[in-house]
């Protein structure tokens, strides 16, 4: 097939392998150009993915609509908060009989939006799937077993996804819950700006898996109340990528989180860097959705609470500890 990857960051370029090593051509859009000139003139993305080499049918470009063209598959990897404006911009470029494909994880600040939606609703009258689970891309990229879900009400382009994609390293389930799937994918990025400031703090394990087991408890009421189903939140694009967000040293929200428990502003910690803690802006977003729908997340809170207004770590983190008993489950 061709196919198209919008997004040449670490995940754009390791999925833009995946789909090389499958047998596809792949044109590869980066709206910087370093990127493109390093992909086609070394096989290497130095600044997002160093050290990994790219496949012979990836070519790289800075032209969103060469690289859609008559594209089968198009695959969005623009993070979140750039998503809308990257997908409209190459949106009058898209075959009619394209299968869209979200891989960037969140919530679109404002709209509240799920990445699916905003694509559905920038390139209309086609089929949209949204793709996420526990992938670092580092690892997907050279070649580390690791298994995915593609969401989608309609089940043939989720299969049309899932055909595309697999291989004998990297294994693709298919289902229909798109809002459960995506709301995994986005809320546990807050999850582990949390579990890194409890590890900045000098907290334990206990305080680890109590973040994670109580966050994966938020994470599913705002799914449920959505309309997502329960089990969605126990499978790949929920508690898979929850436990390797929060735990694996490759994650940039894990990160960020730990120079916030040791002592650093958010300023601070963003400085100089090229990639995006997706978790800070999706807090937001969290916060805002957990409460339009009325929903308790006190983990959400904290972080928001840590990050824009200034209280520190430990007291919101104690403040966590000290609420009002209660039962386990809801």
């Amino acid at each position: 097939m061709k196919t198209a990857v919008i997004g040449a960051g670490a995940w754009g370029s390791a999925l833009a392998n995946v789909l090389g090593a499958n047998g596809h051509a792949v044109e590869l859009w980066a709206r910087e150009p370093d990127v493109v000139d390093s992909v086609n003139g070394s096989r290497e993305n130095r600044r997002f993915l160093p050290g990994v080499a790219v496949n012979a049918a990836v070519h790289a470009t800075g032209s969103i609509s060469d690289a859609l063209g008559d594209a089968d598959v198009v695959i969005y990897v623009a993070p979140s908060h750039a998503l809308r404006e990257v997908a409209a911009s190459g949106a009058g470029c898209v075959h009619r009989d394209a299968v869209l494909v979200v891989a960037s994880k969140g919530i679109e600040r404002g709209t509240l939006s799920i990445m699916s939606d905003v694509v559905a609703d920038t390139v209309p009258s086609r089929p949209v799937v949204a793709l996420s689970g526990p992938s670092f891309a580092a690892e997907v990229a050279n070649g580390q077993p690791t298994a995915v879900v593609a969401a989608s009400k309609d089940l043939e382009s989720a299969s049309r996804v899932q055909r595309a994609l697999s291989s004998d390293v990297f294994r693709v389930y298919t289902h229909d819950d798109v809002v459960g799937v995506e709301l995994g994918g986005a809320l546990k990025n807050v999850m582990a700006v949390a579990t890194g400031i409890a590890e900045g703090l000098g907290l334990g394990f206990n305080s680890r898996a109590a973040l994670i087991t109580r966050g994966l408890a938020e994470m599913t009421r705002l799914g449920i109340a959505l309309g997502a189903k329960q089990s969605t939140f126990a499978g790949l694009a929920g508690l898979g990528d929850l436990v390797l967000t929060c735990t694996g040293a490759l994650s940039r929200n894990r990160a960020l989180g730990m120079e916030l428990g040791k002592g650093s502003t958010l300023e601070q910690a963003l400085e100089g860097k090229d990639t995006v803690a997706e978790g800070v802006l999706n807090t937001i977003s969290a916060r805002a959705l957990a409460e339009r729908e009325g929903v308790d997340m006190p983990i959400v809170l904290a972080v928001h609470r840590i990050l824009f207004e200034a209280q520190p770590a430990r007291r919101a983190i104690s403040e966590l500890m000290k609420r009002e008993l209660r039962a386990e489950q809801d």
